[in-house]
């Protein structure tokens, strides 16, 4: 039986980097038909600017053409472009006034979104929110989807951006959909305190671009660090999230170590005292396609999170990357990891833990380790993922 997809999200699909709902539209679109909508720009975007190229080459879409754009990107799957600007309206701050304003934004999204769904010819639309709190909150109603599913897979109402309506909206959002499909154990508890049809389904990583099998050359800047070894990590650097403090102990204590970073910095993190020591390399961020080939030349890889209501429940995408190119990992142990992961990575509660777990993984790694945490990243890849959201929406379909 073949599907009709709508995915709305914080996520653009227009970007060189995969998220969640990217990666579940895309493997949906092998079987089923799927309309994935951009994020609609913003009066302040639109009257601003911003240094996000791709949110950029949809803001010159919206003043050229004064329309949404309609883009078939493969047989099954379409991008929808919203030609509309909302009005930029987080600053209200009273919730009930926010909501007089917001359902207007979502009518004006509503009704591009219903024209594209009619122009596709789509039937009993299941429509997939991905953390869309405010601009998506009214669309069960506008749309009237067959199915109203909620994808659960990051915290992000403990943000400022988020906690002042979001705090209050999202359990609003989750009691009202028809699905809440989480990524975590921690954030399935969470919803299922507002709805019992909350699932985990856990999360996905491309393992035919993290192919162990596949041998990379050394990038060239990887390649001027001379010294072994090398402790890498991939991914934003953003100080809310990861243990700056921690990460400069244990450069500190090992300056024979190389520690290389891969991904954009916060500036938090470009001020701090990492940037002062030797041993310590940040390469800057990558095309998703190069990133396998820094991976798998570390010796080592490390997640070194803080551990806060941000990070706790959230599952790090990162580490099934990890795994797929076979490589030992040291991380936080935060609740997700432990709940997940503590039978392939070594999982830290403190500075000096850490530092001896990276000891360890240097010291004690295998051919075998290395082909039991591959393993694990293939019980994660996202067809297998995706599989499980499936079966999980036709058997509610089929109860319905």
């Amino acid at each position: 039986m073949r599907l009709d997809f709508v995915f709305v999200s914080l996520q653009r699909i227009n970007t060189d980097r995969e998220s969640t709902s990217t990666s579940i539209a895309k493997e949906l679109s092998r079987h089923h038909r799927v309309l994935y909508v951009n994020p609609p720009i913003d009066r302040r975007t639109y009257l601003f600017g911003t240094s996000d190229k791709f949110v950029n080459d949809h803001l010159q879409s919206v003043k050229k053409h004064k329309r949404s754009q309609l883009l078939q990107v493969t047989e099954n799957l379409w991008t929808l472009y919203p030609g509309k600007v909302i009005e930029s309206i987080n600053w209200i701050p009273n919730t009930t006034i926010f909501q007089f304003f917001n359902r207007r934004n979502n009518r004006k999204f509503a009704k591009e979104i219903r024209q594209a769904i009619d122009e596709l010819g789509f039937e009993d639309v299941i429509l997939i929110n991905d953390k869309d709190i405010y601009r998506s909150f009214f669309l069960k109603e506008l749309l009237k989807p067959s199915v109203n599913g909620y994808l659960d897979r990051d915290y992000i109402i403990a943000m400022d951006y988020w906690k002042r309506h979001g705090s209050v909206l999202e359990p609003l959002l989750m009691a009202k959909s028809d699905l809440i499909l989480c990524n975590s154990p921690g954030f399935t508890k969470r919803a299922s305190q507002y709805n019992t049809h909350a699932y985990y389904i856990g999360n996905g990583c491309d393992i035919t671009l993290f192919d162990a099998n596949v041998s990379h050359p050394i990038p060239d800047d990887l390649s001027q660090i001379r010294s072994k070894p090398i402790v890498g990590y991939i991914g934003a650097l953003i100080a809310l999230r990861l243990n700056v403090d921690l990460l400069v102990y244990l450069a500190q204590n090992k300056p024979e170590w190389n520690f290389v970073f891969i991904g954009p910095e916060d500036e938090a993190f470009q001020q701090s005292k990492l940037h002062t020591l030797n041993n310590v390399h940040f390469l800057g961020k990558k095309d998703s396609m190069l990133v396998p080939a820094y991976v798998q030349h570390f010796d080592v890889c490390i997640n070194p999170q803080q551990v806060n209501e941000i990070t706790d429940d959230n599952y790090p995408l990162k580490i099934d990357e990890y795994l797929a190119m076979g490589k030992p990992i040291v991380a936080t142990a935060t609740t997700i990891m432990q709940e997940v992961f503590h039978q392939v990575v070594g999982l830290a509660t403190s500075k000096e833990e850490f530092l001896a777990k990276l000891e360890e993984a240097l010291e004690s790694d295998t051919d075998e380790k290395r082909k039991q945490r591959i393993a694990v990243a293939e019980t994660h890849s996202w067809p297998t993922i995706t599989q499980h959201m499936l079966g999980i929406t036709k058997e509610y379909i089929r109860q319905s």
